[in-house]
């Protein structure tokens, strides 16, 4: 395929460096030599790094080829291993990819839509900030005692009728903003207990939410990223309550939706389905 008639074509120059590399398998770090030529719309550039990759991996099958929302890079689903290259084909990596406006790990987002069991949520692997070890480090409990929380530090919401799940949560943490959705299309009764993983700025927030007029309203418009204010100082030892009974059992990241009925544990964003599975939700409870 050629863009001008003077031109060398992409392929050419493709297969000439390919066979100066083969035997080169592995993806980690491999840098793919250089493509002078752009190619004009997004179908021939797809067409092209396809190619490269194809040239260079012959024995890496492409699943998937996506060059749009990534920053100038293409995202790469092998059966479900995931990398990135650049649109000039040049450059190839395995690593995290975070969008810092929003916050969010393309990569693990990606990972979970290949891999639904996928723990998201462990320290250092969750949203952008987070602090290993602020709340606790180790390996999380099968089962917790949720009855030894108190009252204070709890936000209830959602279907009343529903299974109830309690859910450890930080208003700054991506993946608990995205699980607040498929709980609501879960129809569960939740009882949401913020932590503050992500440090000073997730605790005000919670605060504030906790001490707002309406809890269950400002819990919504924190996910938003709506200001919340606080009617007036109130008694947020419950808070306190919430980050030592995580700290205790091991929660190390959020978010951990705990099972009330028995304590049993998971860790992470989960889909409503898989909610409403744990929740053992009736068919009747979740319409």
């Amino acid at each position: 395929m050629n863009f001008t008639n003077t031109r060398t074509s992409v392929k050419t120059k493709l297969a000439t460096i390919a066979l100066a590399t083969l035997g080169a398998g592995a993806i980690t770090g491999l840098a793919i030599a250089s493509v002078t030529s752009v190619p004009a719309n997004a179908k021939e550039m797809i067409r092209d790094v396809r190619t490269a990759i194809e040239l260079r991996l012959p024995k890496t099958p492409i699943t998937s080829l996506n060059c749009e929302g990534f920053g100038g890079l293409c995202e790469v689903v092998s059966k479900k291993t995931l990398f990135y290259i650049d649109e000039r084909a040049r450059y190839l990596f395995v690593g995290r990819l975070y969008d810092m406006e929003s916050r969010a790990d393309l990569t693990a987002a990606k990972l979970l839509e290949l891999n639904p069991e996928l723990l998201v949520a462990k320290p250092g692997r969750s949203d952008v900030g987070a602090q290993p070890g602020t709340i606790g480090s180790s390996k999380p409990a099968q089962n917790v005692p949720i009855g030894d929380l108190p009252a204070a530090g709890a936000i209830h919401w959602g279907n009343k009728a529903g299974a109830k799940l309690v859910v450890f949560s930080d208003f700054n943490c991506g993946y608990c903003k995205r699980l607040t959705g498929e709980l609501i299309k879960a129809r569960v009764q939740v009882e949401e207990r913020p932590i503050s993983i992500f440090g000073e700025k997730s605790r005000k927030t919670a605060e504030a939410v906790i001490c707002a007029r309406d809890p269950e309203k400002a819990l919504h418009d924190a996910y938003a990223d709506k200001p919340v204010k606080a009617k007036k100082p109130c008694d947020t030892a419950g808070l306190d309550a919430n980050e030592a009974f995580a700290r205790k059992h091991g929660f190390g990241g959020t978010p951990v939706i705990v099972r009330a009925s028995d304590g049993a544990v998971i860790e992470g964003y989960r889909s409503a389905s898989d909610i409403r599975v744990f929740a053992g939700q009736t068919k009747e409870a979740a319409q």
